[in-house]
């Protein structure tokens, strides 16, 4: 008799109660185990058909969340959307335009009765000629601005919008290490991100009043196909994967290299209730790439007379 419940113990817990919670905590490789932290939450993502968008829809959907994803790209965006399953949709969308936004967060109001996590994602790096401010070309400037400044606060405007009136939600916005220190990158692309967290910051003295959070993520450079791209235009002679070994050589913590889902996971947090007291925070997720500034002292003989 032992050994034949011994033969059927297996059938029994996977039939039972015990076994459908044992299929949930056991079907996740994240540290929280079997814990849906965005469990019927609602995202809207732009800039998520590619780069760190696309990595943070899949880890919310992961996470159980249904997910909007916003993007220029009506060829890729419905793919990504596709892939990810049933709880991820598609808009087409341009952040330049403030009624692309609003139809966004409308779209997503309306097909699942509400909205708690906006992620200002999309962005660009711009032209990286000319290097010099002497020769800034404005339109340029502005171009970058368009997409990084202005349609932030825009998607901010209308995140806030259906947000205040729940009295909840959290609003996310992907800046950079290049908005923390100087000389990172191109000055348009400097300069937008220098602006995201002092925009964060004002936001939240508002949204604070109305239960809603506001934070950004500032990440070290990473080969997205964006990072690759601009870095493409510094190396054309070099391979696509020449190009990701420069990037990844560029953090100072060592044994580990910033990626996609390193991003998506502090997202993650952010969007997610363990984050229910943090606002008006700039995450920076860069290895302590931005912390110090090695001195580089020249090699000095101690027997020799100074």
């Amino acid at each position: 008799m032992l050994r034949l419940l011994r033969s059927r113990k297996p059938k029994l817990i996977a039939d039972g109660l015990f076994g459908r919670i044992a299929s949930r905590l056991y079907s996740s490789t994240d540290c929280t185990i079997g814990i849906a932290r965005l469990e019927d939450k609602v995202a809207l993502i732009t800039g998520g058909a590619s780069g760190l968008g696309k990595a943070t829809a899949a880890e919310f959907v992961k996470h159980g969340a249904k997910v909007v994803i916003a993007d220029t790209n009506a060829k890729l965006g419905p793919q990504i959307s596709q892939n990810l399953g049933p709880a991820a949709h598609f808009v087409q969308c341009d952040v330049t335009s403030e009624d692309h936004i609003a139809e966004a967060v409308n779209i997503t109001v309306a097909r699942y009765g509400k909205l708690d996590i906006m992620c200002n994602n999309a962005g660009i790096s711009g032209s990286p000629f000319p290097p010099s401010v002497a020769d800034l070309d404005l339109d340029e400037f502005d171009r970058v601005m368009r997409i990084n400044v202005r349609g932030m606060i825009a998607g901010i405007k209308h995140a806030a919008r259906v947000m205040i009136p729940a009295c909840s939600g959290s609003i996310l916005c992907t800046a950079s290490v290049s908005g923390v220190m100087g000389g990172l990158g191109p000055h348009p692309y400097t300069i937008s991100k220098f602006a995201i967290p002092g925009m964060v910051k004002s936001v939240a003295s508002e949204l604070c009043g109305h239960g809603v959070r506001i934070n950004c993520i500032s990440p070290s450079p990473i080969p997205t196909p964006l990072v690759v791209e601009q870095f493409a235009q510094f190396f054309p002679n070099a391979t696509r994967d020449e190009i990701i070994e420069i990037v990844n050589k560029l953090g100072v913590l060592k044994g580990a290299k910033c990626e996609d889902i390193d991003v998506a996971r502090a997202s993650l947090y952010l969007a997610s209730d363990e984050a229910k007291f943090v606002t008006g925070h700039n995450l920076v997720v860069d290895g302590g790439f931005t912390s110090f500034k090695n001195l580089e002292f020249p090699k000095i003989d101690p027997h020799q007379n100074l």
